[in-house]
């Protein structure tokens, strides 16, 4: 009875578990190579490249799209493999070793998402590049909604003092300013403990300088949109690829204020290298874990890249005040899908360069000035 029964149990916990046949030999899905559970794998999968998108509006497939949707079906990422340890399974293409996952929102779900996976036994990650690929808020100083920035330096803007706006002195631009300064931007910057990220601009360069003659998604809606912002010559620009400084913040800011505060920290921070060109909420969280796997020897934190679009302003056009355009955009953002769509043209020339041709990059990161 019990080895008639054996098969069948193992058919049914396999999907969760894996099993064993009596001879001790792994069973297999009838689609896969090799037999994993969350234990690990007989052999790992060698994994090429990590797309790390942060959200979606509900599934990964066949609704509304979020950050994930693109990736999941163009890239063909059709191995579901179980991720209890984070909000969202992983997605594998077994032919070009692309794994795809979704972290949340937020640098506290990203750095615990990316932590797990870089700890996960099934994965050898030791030469994978990891492509962050979002939307973001952008400043109209800089760019246009639907256009997609490459960075490499990633700025926090949680750690901080704080004293309330009515509270601070007249000479203050700011009362959110720096840890372990007397107040905002002393001339002397305090050694960062988490507020400065520089990932390499190397390969940041490099991605670039491949992808900067992408068309990206133009429409009459972004047209419009941009056409308002008549003091912001680059705003009025159609979606283009450019490099710049990243804030990562947990706090959705808004208006011409804030946005004079994220630049003037980014600069602070970055020591005058770069402003504020995209503002999101993970990415700080994402590089921390990869920093701390890279000490592990589970990551080369070497093969990092952050690509964000921008799917709506960081500050509202001129005659509209801040609030109004805050909450006009609480109904949806007119450049969500360009910006969705620019992620993956840009992002995916990067993808199928490398893992194309594996051979040139999986023992030497490509690098530019």
């Amino acid at each position: 009875m019990a080895a008639r029964l054996a098969p069948i149990l193992c058919a049914l916990l396999l999907s969760l578990f894996g099993c064993a046949t009596q001879s001790g030999e792994p069973t297999e899905r009838p689609d896969a190579q090799r037999s994993c559970t969350l234990a690990g794998c007989a052999a790992p999968y060698e994994i090429r490249a990590v797309v790390l998108a942060m959200w979606e509006v509900g599934e990964v497939e066949g609704d509304s799209p979020g950050e994930f949707q693109l990736w999941k079906s163009r890239q063909g990422l059709d191995r579901r493999l179980p991720f209890p340890h984070g909000e969202f399974d992983l997605y594998l293409n077994e032919k070009t070793g692309v794994l795809g996952a979704v972290t949340g929102v937020g640098t506290a779900k990203s750095a615990a998402t990316v932590m797990a996976l870089g700890l996960d036994p099934r994965f050898d990650l030791r030469n994978a590049y990891w492509l962050v690929a979002g939307v973001a808020g952008i400043d109209p100083e800089d760019a246009s909604i639907g256009s997609a920035a490459w960075s490499t330096y990633l700025i926090d803007g949680d750690l901080g003092h704080e004293i309330d706006a009515r509270e601070i002195p007249a000479d203050w631009s700011t009362g959110f300013f720096p840890l372990r300064t007397p107040g905002p931007y002393p001339d002397e910057r305090p050694a960062s403990r988490g507020e400065l990220f520089k990932i390499n601009d190397g390969l940041r360069n490099w991605a670039f300088e491949l992808t900067q003659d992408t068309a990206l998604p133009d429409s009459p809606a972004l047209e419009q949109a941009r056409s308002r912002y008549t003091e912001h010559p680059r705003a009025q620009l159609p979606p283009f690829v450019l490099k710049g400084g990243h804030m990562a913040a947990m706090t959705y800011w808004h208006g011409a204020l804030m946005n004079r505060w994220a630049n003037d920290y980014v600069r602070y921070w970055s020591d005058g290298a770069t402003d504020m060109v995209t503002s999101a909420m993970e990415d700080t969280g994402s590089y921390l874990a990869i920093e701390r796997l890279h000490r592990l020897g589970r990551v080369d934190q070497s093969r990092f890249m952050v690509l964000r679009a921008g799917s709506n302003y960081t500050m509202p056009p001129p005659g509209i005040s801040a609030i109004e355009n805050l909450r006009s955009e609480q109904s949806g953002y007119t450049a969500m899908i360009a910006s969705l769509e620019a992620l993956y043209r840009v992002g995916s020339r990067v993808l199928d360069e490398l893992t194309g041709n594996w051979s040139r990059y999986r023992d030497r990161v490509p690098s530019a000035l």
